[in-house]
């Protein structure tokens, strides 16, 4: 028996008439009447009643009817699932992020792909750079936003594009000297007992401020934003920061730009190469719109890989999975 045997005797039961549910299905009333009686012949026994004025459900034909409604009814929402899944309206996605990206970045972004994709599910977890990266190539996550881009064994299988610049900013104690200063020079902080993340967990970060870490008075590591400025609010050092933790100064502390401004490792987004995951797809296109200053070079990467997959005529847009 075929799926569109089941629209035929649906139809029948329907327009109570051969002819009519023919017309309907466009097709001729002898073949339509040849594949209801080839149903009824399988099932051994008779659908409909034939009468002068049309065709009337039998018992049998009142059950069977319920029966092949459900069927179409699952086989069309199947073939609609299906494709929003390939517009990467469902699935999941798993996000491994640094704390930082929630200060600025995350909160509108997130926002702003949970409205247009509402059916995806996002499971997030922070992570530190070293920590995603390693997630990344494991298998464990699909998309990593991190300071700098993965680097290591296996990172050559993964793409890394830049979403957010930074510089460096440090928080001090209100008591500290620094505190009454609109800005310190870099060399002023040479010396210093400075509080900063580790680079086993901020590798890029940490190379760049190396010869500040090099020259201190004492470092003490903390593993995010958070940490940076609790401790420095305890007076155990200075604090070093991406200008965006500005945000989450405290009443004990004070945030001090730093001259001439040193650039820090840009968040980055990475994931892997031959992953094809439609809601990666989605993200990454809500992402462009999101940020322009990447959203060419996100747009077209993502044209490369549909190219790639062989997507050229039938995968939609990059404009269709932002909104």
């Amino acid at each position: 028996m075929e799926l569109r045997q089941l629209r035929y005797v649906v139809a029948v039961a329907e327009h109570r008439h051969f002819r009519r549910a023919a017309l309907a299905l466009g097709m001729t009333q002898p073949s339509l009447s040849r594949q209801v009686g080839a149903v009824e012949r399988e099932l051994g026994t008779a659908l409909f009643e034939r009468t002068a004025r049309g065709a009337v459900l039998t018992a049998a034909g009142e059950v069977y009817v319920v029966h092949a409604r459900r069927v179409l009814d699952e086989v069309a929402a199947g073939a609609t699932e299906a494709r929003r899944a390939a517009r990467g309206q469902t699935g999941s996605l798993r996000l491994g992020f640094v704390g930082e990206a929630l200060i600025e970045l995350l909160p509108s972004l997130l926002a702003r792909f949970r409205s247009a994709h509402p059916g995806v599910h996002l499971e997030c977890r922070e992570l530190s750079t070293a920590q995603s990266g390693a997630a990344l190539l494991a298998g464990d996550i699909d998309l990593a936003i991190s300071r700098g881009a993965p680097t290591g064994d296996g990172a050559e299988r993964l793409t890394a594009v830049p979403v957010a610049g930074d510089h460096l900013i440090v928080a001090c104690h209100r008591a500290h000297p620094f505190a009454s200063r609109p800005a310190v020079a870099v060399e002023q902080l040479r010396g210093q007992a400075l509080i900063a993340a580790s680079a086993g967990d901020e590798p890029a970060a940490v190379r760049v401020l190396q010869p500040l870490l090099g020259a201190a008075g004492g470092v003490t590591h903390a593993r995010d934003v958070h940490t940076v400025i609790g401790l420095a609010a305890c007076g155990m050092g200075v604090g070093l920061l991406p200008f965006s933790a500005r945000r989450l100064a405290r009443a004990e502390t004070v945030m001090v730009e730093v001259e001439p401004p040193l650039r820090l490792p840009d968040l980055t987004m990475a994931f892997r190469t031959a992953d094809e995951s439609p809601p990666l797809d989605a993200f990454l296109a809500v992402t462009a719109v999101h940020c322009p200053d990447t959203g060419k070079r996100l747009n077209l990467l993502m044209l490369k890989r549909h190219r790639k997959a062989g997507g050229q005529a039938s995968s939609p847009p990059v404009e269709a999975f932002a909104e």
